[in-house]
């Protein structure tokens, strides 16, 4: 099929001829957007046969109601849609490889503004940063950076060293209160084409990684091993990420839930062991371990790009918890219930609950204030964040309490911390304060922000 920007002709000259119209069809929009935008941008709706894998989203429960989507070739394109939208008070909602978790976002219904052609990186070795479009993803940056002896902050394995991605952004806006609001609470004021980062030259060319498989009996003597080595906030900067949950494996039992961890060492095994060690005293199931480069990280403990655990078309409830140490009662609750619910609702067997602790020395030296982000005495993070099933209403309210109670557990066990929900993994149904910070002067001045540079609620999903 012919795509409707390339086909129709243009009987608007601005492209805004009509006025306020939530129903419009794919054809009329293509009608009328289709020429202002560049060669090899595309208008279509949900008759495309390209229209499926251009709104597959990774969480399905509830998805966004898109009615059309624009993929757009240039940056410059972004701003003419938007402009077009607004002015025809349509919805729009910006997406490059749809990731996003929030319920919240069953309230849109609009636009799909897809950026995954926006891939650009141009690397500047004298400023130590590179530009990247807004459609650049974690493998494609981390791919290209090595290529040219480069490493940045792309996820979770470095931010030990070079603090968050929010930390390295040197660039977006020129509107410092923005630039402040952006990082941290991004998502609720506008639409990011390009943006320039810190990049580092690579310090190390291999990684060890380590996986074990405990069972139950071990629950309690490992989290305890686990805190010695966070340490409050001290985990070794050179053991950057090591994280885990709680799934089934049924070649290991049907009913109960075996307890899977990873760690990921910056340099030898001979180093890595010295942290190690205390693991394997605890006689896992199994192990599984080797050298890869940084880049391969996230394909050998699960989570690169072509892993089953990034698969999109599934419906997934989050429920997240900021922690400093593991209560080992309360990890032993959400235990329980993972095998109760597995047992009780089949549907819900693909599910994980996972547990994730980081490096964070090079977060806790930047200052809270300095960016929106409110949560860096944060050291560890649960996350319901994978109660999985093939959409189904039925499972829902189950999914939706599940997660729920897991949040409730982790956090009394906590008593003298407030509810602290990392907004990557919110669920869209924690309190403001609980998302971006429970200081007052925070949350009034992302109000005063918001109402200054989206007055109009337009980024509000």
């Amino acid at each position: 099929m012919a795509s409707l920007v390339r086909a129709a002709p243009a009987p608007c000259p601005d492209g805004l001829c009509l006025r306020t119209r939530a129903s419009l069809s794919p054809q009329q929009v293509g009608l009328e957007l289709g020429p202002l935008l560049s060669h090899g941008s595309s208008i279509f709706g949900p008759g495309d046969p390209r229209w499926a894998n251009a709104t597959a989203r990774y969480q399905e429960y509830p998805a966004p109601d898109f009615t059309v989507a624009v993929l757009v070739a240039q940056e410059s394109d972004v701003a003419v849609v938007v402009k077009y939208a607004n002015s025809n008070s349509l919805p729009l909602y910006a997406v490059k490889r749809r990731y996003a978790l929030p319920i919240s976002q069953a309230r849109f219904k609009g636009f799909e503004v897809d950026m995954q052609l926006l891939t650009g990186i141009d690397i500047h070795p004298s400023r130590g940063s590179a530009a990247f479009q807004g459609g650049t993803y974690d493998r494609q940056v981390m791919d290209t950076l090595w290529e040219h002896d480069y490493e940045g902050t792309t996820g979770s394995c470095d931010c030990g060293f070079y603090r968050m991605i929010s930390d390295n952004i040197r660039c977006f806006t020129s509107h410092a209160d923005l630039f402040w609001g952006m990082r941290g609470a991004g998502h609720s004021f506008g639409i990011v084409t390009s943006f320039e980062m810190n990049i580092y030259p690579r310090q190390f060319d291999s990684w060890y990684y380590k996986i074990y498989v405990f069972t139950q009996d071990t629950l309690e003597p490992l989290f305890e091993q686990l805190n010695r080595l966070n340490g409050n906030g001290t985990q070794p900067v050179e053991l950057a990420v090591q994280y885990g949950l709680y799934t089934l494996d049924p070649t290991v039992s049907a009913t109960e839930a075996i307890i899977w961890w990873t760690f990921a060492y910056a340099g030898t095994q001979s180093e890595a062991q010295l942290y190690l060690t205390p693991f394997d005293e605890l006689n896992p199931l199994s192990t599984i371990d080797g050298n890869v480069q940084f880049p391969q990280v996230p394909d050998v403990q699960g989570t690169g790009v072509h892993n089953t655990t990034c698969g999109k078309g599934l419906s997934r409830i989050t429920g997240p918890a900021g922690l400093q140490v593991y209560n080992t009662t309360t990890q032993r609750q959400p235990y329980g219930l993972f095998n109760y619910n597995i047992n009780e609702y089949p549907a819900l067997n693909a599910s994980g609950v996972v547990i994730e602790g980081y490096s964070v020395a090079g977060v806790r030296r930047v200052e809270s204030d300095s960016s929106t982000y409110p949560f860096r005495d944060d050291y560890l993070l649960c996350k319901q964040s994978t109660i999985t099933y093939k959409p189904n209403p039925r499972p829902d309210p189950i999914a939706i309490q599940w997660a729920e109670d897991n949040q409730r557990l982790w956090n009394k066990g906590q008593p003298t911390r407030k509810p602290h929900a990392y907004v990557n993994y919110a669920s869209g149904t924690e309190s403001l304060e609980e998302t971006y910070g429970h200081e007052p002067w925070r949350l009034r001045w992302l109000r005063k922000l918001k109402a200054q540079d989206d007055p109009e609620g337009r980024f509000s999903y």
